[in-house]
């Protein structure tokens, strides 16, 4: 039975089913990535790079091959333009407004006491997987569910060494246990089924608004990708390895796109 037959049984053709569905497969890779935190002391610095860089090229692949051009192709240039700059507001207001904290830049956003640290990386790591969430949401709500299991497949992908990086990087901290390593890591992949959900009730409504979601989500990840990841990617001293880690995210996701 192949992926499509298998998600047309269990969720049918309601799009809130499959795109729950959807989200809890990509929460599940995150799961299997963050899982070495459990076993592993560490993990070179220059092979967490490289685990970003390949999460940034999945990411920017699956932007286009699953998002912008098939958006395009069901509304147009215009309204999956006028989606990809909203979306890009959108992470950027999230950004400012919820307070959160990242491993090396520290704190951002508002202050708040009443925070706890764990959970202030918990709303850091939410806010960069919000555009994921929504775009596994948005693709399973436009009805193509092959295009929308290339993206769940896309984003699960990139889950995997996401989980293992932001599992590592909070260990290599010393302020958290492996256990608090790795509930962290898994929490920030749950977050995606019930965005998910939010990005195909959105566009279950009106096929007018879907050239719009899909490039809302398509923008929100374009500026993730650029705001946080590659930077982040780049900040110890490896950033060619990195690079060669986006390009081969990048191949992946197109050999992907071709094979399905």
């Amino acid at each position: 039975m192949s992926l499509v037959e298998l998600f047309s049984f269990l969720g049918g053709d309601n799009p809130l089913v499959l795109s729950l569905l959807g989200g809890v497969v990509c929460a599940l890779f995150n799961l299997v990535g963050a899982t070495p935190v459990l076993l592993l002391k560490q993990v070179p610095e220059k092979i967490l790079n490289v685990c970003l860089g390949f999460s940034a090229g999945i990411m920017l692949g699956a932007s286009f091959t699953s998002l912008i051009v098939p958006g395009t192709a069901i509304g147009g240039i215009a309204p999956v333009l006028i989606g990809i700059v909203l979306g890009a507001i959108m992470v950027t207001l999230a950004d400012q407004l919820l307070p959160h904290m990242h491993l090396v830049i520290g704190h951002e956003g508002t202050s708040s006491s009443m925070i706890r640290g764990v959970w202030l990386f918990v709303i850091a790591i939410t806010i960069h997987n919000m555009p994921e969430g929504l775009a596994v949401g948005v693709g399973f709500g436009s009805g193509n569910i092959d295009a929308a299991i290339l993206l769940m497949l896309a984003i699960g992908l990139q889950n995997i060494p996401e989980g293992l990086s932001v599992g590592f990087s909070l260990l290599a901290t010393r302020s958290y246990s492996r256990r608090s390593a790795y509930f962290t890591s898994v929490i920030s992949g749950f977050v995606e089924p019930p965005l998910a959900l939010l990005g195909a009730f959105a566009v279950s409504f009106t096929h007018s608004v879907l050239p719009y979601a899909m490039g809302f989500a398509a923008g929100a990840m374009l500026f993730v990708i650029s705001d946080e990841v590659i930077p982040e990617s780049h900040r110890m001293g490896h950033q060619r390895m990195a690079s060669y880690g986006l390009i081969a995210g990048l191949v992946v996701i197109l050999a992907l796109d071709i094979m399905l």
